[in-house]
């Protein structure tokens, strides 16, 4: 009841997870993503600690396949759960069990894999695809918006969609985009407006606050 996409931007290095659900919620549980390392979705019957151990294992140096080799190895019900990998390589790995409700599937391709179950059909994730390619040259943030927006626009859930997120790492371990759209008639729609908000709002500072190199940052106008 979930499709979402993970995917690296080469050019910036940013890694990031975008999806949308019929459930409210869906950015507390389905990405990670860690800088530098890679980024997992997990989704279905969510077992988080799929997230939680593949970015450890990431972290580790392991490739997508070995660490979706690990996770299969420790989950005890497999065949309820989705998930896909995508290691600092950009290769990628996906998992769609056999007791994900239909339609179910993914697509795993070169920085860049798309999944989802209980969808309208096998359309949904080919016109994310093509919505995050025709974006070229565009911000992660946006790219992956398009996907999302694509994607309902082609079937989506069978169920709709109440709930939608982007999540994005950039060079430091706090993210450079976290939207949540927790529940909302429109969650798709509502993140395009949120996106454009933390455009000029969120992000400019974000850039500013201090990171690994540079403890001190440069001077923020807005408290937290």
């Amino acid at each position: 009841m979930t499709f979402s996409l993970i995917a690296h931007c080469p050019e910036s290095g940013q890694f990031g997870v975008a999806a949308t659900t019929a459930v409210p919620a869906v950015g507390k549980l389905v990405t990670h993503a860690a800088p530098g390392w890679g980024a997992v979705a997990t989704q279905a019957r969510v077992n988080p600690y799929l997230g939680i151990d593949g970015i450890a294992l990431l972290r580790k140096g392991m490739g997508a396949v070995e660490v979706a080799r690990e996770l299969l190895k420790g989950d005890p019900h497999p065949e309820r759960r989705q998930f896909a990998v995508l290691d600092r390589e950009g290769l990628t790995e996906a998992w769609t069990g056999s007791d994900c409700l239909d339609w179910a599937g993914h697509r795993a391709r070169p920085n860049l894999s798309l999944q989802g179950n209980r969808l309208a059909g096998p359309q949904v994730l080919a016109a994310m695809e093509a919505a995050f390619h025709d974006f070229a040259g565009e911000p992660l943030a946006r790219r992956l918006i398009e996907a999302l927006e694509a994607g309902d626009r082609a079937g989506g859930d069978l169920e709709g969609a109440v709930s939608a997120t982007i999540y994005i790492v950039d060079s430091e371990e706090y993210p450079l985009w976290d939207i949540r759209v927790d529940e909302h008639s429109e969650p798709i729609q509502e993140l395009h407006r949120l996106h454009d908000v933390f455009a000029r709002e969120v992000v400019p500072h974000i850039r500013r606050m201090p990171t690994r190199r540079d403890p001190a940052g440069r001077l923020c106008d807005v408290d937290v």
